[in-house]
């Protein structure tokens, strides 16, 4: 699945913010965002985990999600 959709369905969200700048819509753990990051790495152009999460970390924050 997309990044989105994971991120989505770890936050508990049906969708996103509408306004991602201003607005947080919801939150993710560090756990949760290295979930993601594993499901996603063979998709990723990432080298390592660490590149992997702050890629997923970037689609988060793009929706209007934080990761804490």
């Amino acid at each position: 699945p997309p990044t989105a959709v994971l991120i989505r369905e770890k936050a508990g969200l049906a969708k996103a913010a509408n306004n991602p700048g201003a607005e947080v819509a919801g939150s993710i753990t560090e756990a949760q965002l290295e979930e993601i990051a594993t499901i996603k790495m063979p998709d990723l152009n990432a080298y390592d985990m660490e590149a992997a999460k702050l890629q997923v970390r970037g689609t988060a924050r793009s929706m209007g999600i934080e990761v804490v």
